[in-house]
């Protein structure tokens, strides 16, 4: 149990700030292995149209990738060091995460190449940004954060 009036987090903060950092950082080394992947490489993983859709993307989408992982990774790192900081730094990584996925589905139509079931991931994506923004804020009231 965590001490209110010390600002001590409990120990699920750190389980789950821990926990939160695998995860963005799995999610950083798909885009780095994705980015730094040769056409051959690629092209044994993916299908012809999936290859097509990756390697087409935009520079702007492909810099909304990165700053989403790296962000969230940041954010991480900085919610482990209890700093205040980390709340601005998820709320970059879900608007980078927002233009990727805009650039994903609605305007390259990756359902139509990857199908319906390529939406899942995303959309827990979009699920774990805005919780992580709002445990961050949630540990700031209970002054984990400084």
């Amino acid at each position: 149990m965590s001490d209110v009036t010390s600002g001590k987090p409990p120990t699920a903060f750190w389980i789950i700030a821990a926990v939160a950092l695998v995860w963005n950082v799995i999610g950083f080394s798909i885009f780095y292995m994705q980015v730094t992947a040769t056409p051959e490489e690629l092209q044994a993983v993916y299908s012809e149209a999936e290859y097509e859709f990756i390697s087409s993307m935009p520079g702007w989408a492909t810099g909304a990738y990165a700053l989403a992982v790296t962000a969230g990774v940041i954010g991480c790192a900085l919610l482990l060091l209890r700093k205040v900081w980390a709340i601005p730094v998820f709320i970059v990584s879900l608007v980078a995460i927002i233009v990727q996925d805009t650039y994903s589905f609605a305007i390259a139509d990756g359902i139509a190449v990857f199908g319906a079931g390529a939406v899942v991931l995303p959309l827990l994506v979009l699920v774990i940004a805005v919780g992580l923004i709002f445990y961050s804020r949630m540990a700031r009231e209970k002054d984990w954060l400084s």
